[in-house]
């Protein structure tokens, strides 16, 4: 029986014909394969035969084989429940077998397991026509989704360690998808035959060149790196620098209407990432649609910061980034006001400088806006995974040793909230494939990374992911307790529904620790596209529904959808709270003289 059933599925496989290679010149790109993996294995003993080798890898590879042994411990405890965890997994396998028989044979069979119909992966159609590709696929499916059960079946397993183990785990399912290698993926093996391996050969190529850019780590490339240029095509609206210090350039931007709003804007953006995420192109750039609107707009630029940084803290990006900027607007417009927003970790840092001028009385900021950002970290999302005790003193001590942590840790961590559409598919299509990645901006911005002083992220780690002191009334900045309940202003408070950095119920619960009106407003999509959606584009919704009340799913219940862009009800609610117009300021015509044309040159220092 058995032998028949691998003849008929031996024959099946066999009637999808695949491409015959050249095999001599299979041969020669075998050779030329060996040949660009010691230019791999090079750049990757280059660093570590200076001693520039990067550190943090021994540490990151013992806390996953921590946290997956706590996981064992609980399952090896019990024997029973061991027997009952095999028995799923072979009663699943079995199943498959089963659905083999039966397609062997020439009958219909439902799929044991199926991908999620957004998995780019098992888009090829011999994923499913081909039947051993099908079982490939299946029992991959079987396999991951059991070793995901396994973990959230473990009894008496702290959330935390349960939240890092199913991160672990998808890590390591993501790793081992079949798609990710040659043999095992039809589309790959196809595109191997019927290039005679030169696919390879030009993807080994690229890996030893991203090794060599990531000194001695892999760096995977994104988008295409020669297509874009920041100031040219990129962040590339037009205005002056008119304001440096030690962390940061103070843009103003031209103006392109007659009047503008007497209020200004400044914008605080994130340091984690670079601030032209809201200035891509033309099409995109939020700074451009505002400045279009006629308002006076000013952008803190931070400084890509190295080892001469490492003792700046919350407060010195406080006082010498926000306060500074607030010195520096009043000295080119005379305006003693700002509206201000505050984007992800640039907004808790408007949130935690908003609550210290509350404690002394400063009202120079008469309004907020907050895009995607946490100021309460109880529902802190997948990134606290990375935060506990001993993670935060470990990597402390490797700040301790450079003044700042590297700019790619912090990239590797985003792109580990989705491996499979950020490390994974790229790595196929570069390095198996053999094809450069296609011109995208967001991607070029993503990979443009920056570093962290050790002080500052080392007290944004403790404070607000590890203690939630902001939330809880604890934090001090500066000799004060900071109570975000004194913050009194209008605050206009963006989630996005799908964010895995600031997830939209954790904005929500911070929506409710301020003392003045809020309007929460979530927009659809995640933490980037849900925030860059232009109203050109009508690509997402937004739901609004006032004050953030009761609970999130409560509110989202009764929330109003509306179709297109977020960005029109903003300004309406901006232009609302100061709606006075005057004669439109030209960057470096105040008091403070024009250094130099924008993007300045902060922004241009890559990590």
């Amino acid at each position: 029986m058995n032998r028949r059933v691998d003849e008929k599925v031996a024959g099946a496989a066999a009637s999808s014909e695949p491409p015959v290679p050249d095999f001599d010149q299979l041969a020669q790109n075998m050779g030329r394969l060996v040949e660009e993996y010691g230019k791999v294995t090079a750049a990757y003993l280059k660093p570590i035969e200076r001693g520039e080798a990067k550190g943090g890898q021994a540490d990151e590879a013992s806390e996953m084989v921590k946290t997956l042994g706590r996981v064992a411990e609980k399952w090896v405890s019990d024997p029973r429940k061991i027997i009952e965890a095999q028995a799923s997994i072979t009663g699943d396998f079995l199943a498959l077998w089963s659905t083999m028989l039966k397609r062997a044979g020439g009958e219909e069979a439902k799929p044991v397991a199926e991908p999620d119909k957004r998995d780019a992966r098992f888009a090829d159609p011999d994923w499913t026509e081909h039947p051993v590709f099908d079982f490939v696929k299946q029992a991959y499916l079987i396999g991951s989704r059991w070793a995901e059960s396994m973990v959230d079946k473990a009894e008496d397993l702290d959330p935390h360690t349960r939240e890092k183990a199913r991160f672990y785990v998808k890590q390591i399912a993501s790793a081992l998808s079949p798609s990710n290698f040659v043999a095992t993926n039809p589309e790959l093996l196809r595109e191997t035959l019927q290039q005679n391996g030169e696919n390879l050969v030009r993807g080994m190529k690229m890996l030893a060149e991203d090794v060599e850019a990531g000194g001695g780590e892999l760096k995977i490339r994104q988008s295409a790196p020669g297509a874009f240029k920041v100031g040219v095509n990129i962040a590339s609206t037009p205005g002056k620098v008119i304001f440096r210090d030690e962390i940061m350039e103070l843009i103003q931007y031209a103006p392109s209407t007659e009047t503008v709003l007497k209020r200004p804007l400044l914008i605080v953006p994130p340091w984690i990432n670079k601030f032209y995420i809201l200035d891509l192109n033309a099409e995109k750039s939020f700074i451009r649609w505002c400045v279009a609107q006629g308002l006076t707009v000013f952008c803190i630029s931070w400084v890509n910061p190295d080892e001469r940084h490492a003792a700046k803290d919350f407060e010195s990006y406080m006082r010498e980034g926000v306060f500074a900027a607030l010195d520096a607007i009043e000295q080119a417009t005379g305006e003693k006001k700002v509206s201000a927003i505050g984007y992800c970790v640039g907004g808790t840092l408007l949130g935690v400088t908003l609550a210290y001028m509350a404690a002394v009385k400063d009202r120079r900021i008469d309004s907020a806006t907050f895009f995607t950002t946490q100021v309460d970290f109880t529902k802190a999302g997948e990134l606290s995974v990375f935060v506990d005790e001993d993670q935060i003193r470990a990597l402390e001590e490797q700040m301790g040793k450079s003044g700042y942590l590297d700019g790619a840790r912090m990239a590797g961590a985003f792109n580990m909230l989705r491996p499979n559409d950020l490390i994974w598919s790229y790595a196929v299509n570069n390095y198996l494939k053999g094809k450069a990645p296609a011109p995208f901006d967001l991607l070029y911005w993503n990979s443009d990374s920056t570093r962290m002083p050790a002080a500052n992220h080392s007290f944004y780690l403790r404070n607000c992911y590890l203690d939630n002191k902001l939330s809880k009334g604890e934090m001090r900045i500066g000799g004060k307790t900071l109570d975000l309940e004194k913050v009194t202003i209008p605050v206009y408070n963006l989630a996005t529904r799908e964010d895995h950095i600031a997830p939209a119920q954790s904005v929500f619960i911070g929506s409710q620790r301020f003392g003045g009106p809020v309007d929460y407003v979530v927009a659809g999509s995640g933490h980037i596209a849900g925030v860059v959606n232009p109203p050109a584009k009508t690509k997402y919704q937004y739901w609004t529904g006032g004050k953030a009340e009761g609970s999130y799913e409560g509110w989202m219940a009764k929330a109003e959808e509306h179709p297109g862009s977020w960005w029109p009800h903003w300004l309406a609610w901006l232009e609302k709270q100061a709606p006075k117009r005057v004669k439109a300021r030209i960057p470096g015509e105040g008091k403070l003289p024009a250094l130099e044309d924008a993007p300045g040159t902060y922004v241009l220092t890559r990590a």
